[in-house]
């Protein structure tokens, strides 16, 4: 018998959502972060670059600047304000003590109940494999979870520590244990991804639109049977 999702919890007020680039989180997770900010919740955005080595035609100096408005267009069609960037390079970040002091910072400013991260393992549910950029994000959150609540551990951000990190969602990943019905966000979630149009038509020859809104269905109607019958985004929870 297949085994049930589990709801995401629901008593938190504000989540910090990490990733490496500009479309991680529309790939991913943009439909229940707009259920949450419908709801009141606030949720914010750290991206680790600015997606400067994603399009082969475009040199990286005119591409992140340009990415970096797509993303915040993005955010903002599922309600997100605060969208940040730390600047490491991208394609080549590297998992360490600078990254998990990064993100340990942001964790300390925003004090956020819910970290949200991209699939940090090898593959792609055993198929594909992932990309060095998503595996040093998605692990460097999972740490800074910790980080950022000890005083002791980069005491020169003169930050005061948060230890209030309740739960670790981590979007895009083959062992789900919780989900989101993703009803309510779905058309925003299609226009949020839709905002990378510039990515999106370099990745693709098929209509934009189409693209987005054929793809969001497929991983949100996977999660279905899990669910409900419910169209779902799915996380790996680790609770704290």
């Amino acid at each position: 018998m297949t085994r049930q999702l589990e709801p995401m919890p629901t008593d938190w007020r504000r989540a910090l959502a990490v990733v490496a680039h500009p479309d991680d989180l529309e790939y991913g997770c943009a439909a229940a972060v707009a259920g949450w900010t419908d709801e009141g919740r606030e949720v914010a955005y750290l991206l680790v670059t600015r997606g400067e080595a994603g399009i082969d035609t475009i040199a990286p100096s005119a591409c992140a600047p340009l990415r970096e408005r797509e993303q915040r267009a993005s955010a903002e069609a599922v309600g997100v304000s605060s969208v940040e960037f730390l600047d490491h390079r991208d394609g080549v970040i590297e998992y360490g003590t600078a990254l998990r002091r990064d993100i340990a910072a942001a964790v300390r400013r925003h004090r956020p109940e819910l970290l949200i991260t991209l699939n940090h393992r090898d593959t792609w549910g055993a198929v594909a494999w992932n990309t060095p950029d998503h595996r040093a994000v998605g692990r460097a959150t999972l740490d800074a979870a910790g980080d950022a609540g000890n005083r002791w551990i980069f005491s020169e951000l003169g930050l005061e520590p948060w230890d209030g990190v309740r739960w670790v969602a981590v979007a895009g990943t083959d062992r789900p244990t919780h989900a989101v019905d993703a009803t309510p966000g779905f058309e925003r979630s299609v226009r949020s991804l839709l905002a990378h149009r510039t990515y999106i038509e370099v990745l693709t020859d098929e209509d934009p639109e189409a693209y987005c809104r054929t793809f969001l269905a497929g991983t949100t109607g996977a999660a279905a049977e899990r669910f409900g019958g419910r169209p779902a985004v799915a996380f790996e929870v680790f609770p704290r």
